[in-house]
């Protein structure tokens, strides 16, 4: 079941605009550097969500680089 939801969410980032994939990298950049900065502070509840997080940036960027390379 976990696959599906793999699959659905990289076919979401597959059908995003090169403006919007940016955006989205910034934004979980930005995300990823707060999370990690509140745990170094205090542990978060859920030190799996960083995980999370980076593995969403690299898709991102991943994908970034695909619609790169397709010009």
């Amino acid at each position: 079941m976990a696959n599906t939801k793999k699959r659905s969410n990289e076919l979401d980032v597959r059908s995003m605009s090169e403006a919007d994939v940016l955006k989205n990298i910034e934004d979980a950049t930005l995300r990823m550097k707060r999370m990690k900065f509140s745990h170094a502070i205090t542990p978060i509840e859920n030190p799996m969500a960083i995980r999370t997080i980076r593995r969403e940036l690299a898709q991102l960027k991943t994908e970034q680089r695909r619609k790169q390379l397709e010009k």
